[in-house]
This record gives structure tokens, sequence and C-alpha cells, in this order.
């Protein structure tokens, strides 16, 4: 069968003898912009291998994913990344995960399969075995701040339950500060975030360098984030880890976390998860 269509399948079906596959929680961002320091809007979402590299690992496993968004509305891919560099520059690669995304629907306003964080609490957390968290920089618009991610992953956190996110994504663990809405703003206006208290101080973890962020800060047609991830996380108690070359893949494992650093990490990070899933 088709590697897309098989995917396709296991979205929805279990194979004989899956009975032990696990529950996959995909969080993505509501947002389709990041607002910038200068007040200018930069155009974004999330990043189409980073979605769908570790989802097709996760499908071809015979695991069941959900899509979920704070407020449960479809969420937009970054059109940049619509680009064969992230799928080791190969276009027809690129354009197999990128049906995957378009035949899940998972950014249609009328057919996306994508809950809210709302719904999800209400499912109950026990219901699912793992959560992942893309980058883009969407999340810097509203994941970071969420306060419906952090009960969420306060209760994964509690529970050993695989948390895994990659490029921007581990920034999305700011939600579990305490007030993670004035912490993050404290942040941004340079401050320490306030309240002590992260569940995450301590852990070791990545997420895209200030060094990447400002190799890249071309994206951003001269705009400048309010709050570089690194920056955040290392305010909030992180213990900081990078790669040594520039945009290389690099992958942290502490207790129940796996994070990634950039877009050539996605692939790893998937595997990560899925090797945890099958223990």
């Amino acid at each position: 069968m088709h590697p897309i269509r098989t995917a396709i399948a296991a979205a929805t079906l279990f194979a004989a003898g899956a009975a032990q596959a696990g529950n996959v929680l995909i969080v993505l961002s509501d947002a389709d912009h990041l607002d910038l320091k200068d007040g200018n809007v930069f155009a974004t979402g999330f990043y189409l291998n980073e979605l769908t590299q570790p989802l097709k690992l996760l499908l071809d496993a015979g695991h069941k994913v959900t899509f979920a968004t704070p407020k449960g509305r479809a969420p937009t891919l970054d059109k940049s990344s619509i680009d064969p560099m992230y799928f080791g520059g190969d276009a027809a690669v690129m354009q197999q995960y990128q049906a995957l995304a378009e035949q899940l629907g998972i950014t249609s306003q009328a057919a996306s399969p994508v809950i809210s964080l709302a719904r999800v609490e209400q499912i109950g957390y026990d219901h699912y075995d793992a959560v992942y968290i893309p980058g883009g920089h969407a999340p810097m618009q509203d994941l970071i701040r969420s306060v419906e991610l952090g009960r969420l992953l306060t209760s994964f956190h509690a529970r050993g339950k695989t948390t895994a996110l990659v490029c921007h994504g581990p920034a999305a663990l700011l939600a579990a500060l305490p007030d993670p809405v004035a912490a993050v703003g404290r942040m941004e206006q340079g401050k320490k975030p306030g309240q002590a208290g992260w569940i995450y101080a301590g852990y070791k973890m990545t997420v895209i360098s200030n060094q990447e962020e400002a190799q890249a800060k071309s994206t951003l047609k001269g705009g400048e984030m309010k709050l570089l991830p690194q920056t955040g996380l290392e305010m909030a108690g992180a213990a900081y880890s990078s790669n040594t070359a520039p945009w290389s893949a690099h992958v942290v494992s502490d207790r129940e976390l796996i994070t990634g650093q950039n877009p050539a990490s996605a692939t790893q990070v998937g595997q990560a998860l899925l090797a945890r899933l099958q223990k």
C-alpha cells in the first residue's frame, strides 16, 4: 500500500493486535501570526516537517493521534516551511508529507479534526499516553501563555507521561509557569518571570537557539521577537543544551521530556517518542 494511504488508514483504524497502541495528543497553536516588538505582524503557523515527520512515524506504528489547539480552531501551515530543504532536499518526499496533512484535513476550516484544550480536559488527560508539540513561530503567540496548556502539562508532569516538543515548540513549556500570562509578559519586558515553582526547573532541554534565531532573523523581515525561546526557558530555570553546529539535529531527553532544537531534529524527536510508546 502507498505509504501515505497507510498512514491515513492508521489514523482511524487499529490493525489486529494493536490493542496496546497509544493515543498521542498533538497540540498546535491557534495563531496564524506572531506579534513583533515593533508592532508589526509576522504571518506564521506550524512547520510542515515538524508536524508530519513525527506524525507519520506514529501512524505507521499503529498509534492513534488526537489534534488539539487552545480554542479548537484549525491551525495554520507556515507556507515558508513548504520547502524540500526540510525533507532532505527531496521534493517528492515533501509532497508525500504535504499530502498526509491535506488528507487528514488538519488545516481545513470546515473539516479539521482539531478539538479544543477544554475538550481535551473534559475527555480526561488520562486518555492520552503522550503529548507532542511541533514548532513554527506560532507557539510564541499563544501556547507559551496558555493556562489550559499549563494544566495539561502539569498533569503529564505529575504522571511522568512523555512530553515531546521541537524547535519553537519547547517554549510552550512556559505555559506551566505559575500565572503564565503575567510571567511571559514580564519576560517579554526583559524581567524575571516572577513566582518560583516552574515544574521543569533544572530539566535539561533544548529549543531553537538564540544563535539560530539571529541567523534566521531575515525571515522576520527586519522585525524582532518579543521573547526568544532560549532566553525564555533559561529565565524560567531550564538547563539549556545546544548543538555544536547551528541547524544540525540535536535532541535532549530528561525524565518525561523529549526536546528537539530545530527543524532538522523533528524525525529524531519522533523516533524518541515512538521508542517511549513501545516500552
